[in-house]
């Protein structure tokens, strides 16, 4: 209960303390200027306006072409992204649109936009300690103390993902049944500001935006290292509200469509930082494990 009260107090403060128009959202070809320091406002649908989407390659990257119109960002910048690889899948988002442009549903658009803007005007060292600092509040370092099955539920799930963060990264973690959370030690944020260091500035992007997702950045790393498949993650960071749904039962299509969403969310945010890392650091780290 104390931890619904928790989310509820942060969410409210969150609520109160963002500037209208605090939510990331993707831009048509044409330019839709806004303040610098604030993030951008989900636009409402559209009708298509486009027949054809094609790839082009220019001198600061790829480029996405809705017929013969250039893809510019919120902030009137030519659409640009720095691999093939995330150029199609970009583009792919936009192809698969129907009648109806969804806005809200291309967050690979979203992620690059805010990459390409930067609307709240953080450079990487702050785009690291923002991600490190949901330690802090990390969903799978909070525990319950009652009743039994979950206390033993959190334990037998989440225990291994802390246990594995712990050996891979040579750091202490730990979990915590008191309201102020677990106490992490200076140096487990040293070295995971380290290792963030590794990643450029777009895949820092979307890695924040994975951990907002889940609410948990050991569940993120576990992403990220290939050691948790979306599926996984997504499950652990919902599992107490899922252990409540079984004990008293789904409400109709909402939590059904809640658990896609945030599945959507997470699956386009890591697909983002794979295609965004830099190949010689990241993925060496990989193959060291």
């Amino acid at each position: 209960m104390w931890r619904s009260c928790l989310r509820l107090r942060d969410a409210g403060c969150r609520l109160l303390n963002q500037p209208r128009g605090a939510l990331a959202a993707p831009a048509g070809p044409g330019p839709t200027p806004q303040a610098p320091a604030r993030a951008y406002a989900p636009p409402t649908e559209r009708k298509r306006f486009y027949q054809n989407v094609s790839i082009t390659q220019g001198e600061g990257g790829f480029e996405i072409n809705l017929d013969h119109r250039k893809l510019k960002t919120p902030q009137a910048k030519l659409f640009t992204v720095p691999s093939e690889a995330l150029a199609i899948a970009v583009a792919t988002e936009w192809d698969s649109q129907q009648d109806t442009v969804k806005f809200y549903t291309m967050h690979l658009t979203t992620l690059c936009n805010t990459s390409l803007d930067n609307p709240t005007q953080r450079n990487k060292d702050q785009l690291i300690r923002a991600a490190v600092k949901f330690l802090d509040t990390d969903t799978i370092c909070y525990r319950v103390e009652e009743p039994a099955t979950l206390v033993e539920l959190q334990k037998n799930e989440w225990d291994p993902i802390i246990e594995w963060a712990e050996k891979r990264y040579d750091v202490e973690i730990g979990s915590s049944t008191s309201i102020m959370g677990p106490s992490i030690p200076a140096r487990t944020r040293e070295v995971l500001i380290s290792h963030l260091a590794s990643y450029n500035m777009w895949a820092l992007q979307g890695i924040e935006f994975v951990v907002t997702q889940l609410k948990s950045m050991v569940l993120t790393l576990g992403l990220m290292d290939l050691h948790l498949t979306v599926e996984q993650a997504v499950l652990l960071s919902r599992l107490e509200e899922e252990y409540q749904i079984q004990k008293w039962g789904n409400v109709e299509w909402a939590h059904d469509y809640e658990l896609q969403e945030l599945r959507a969310r997470t699956a386009a945010g890591t697909l983002f930082v794979h295609l965004c890392s830099e190949n010689t650091t990241v993925k060496h780290k990989l193959l060291q494990q």
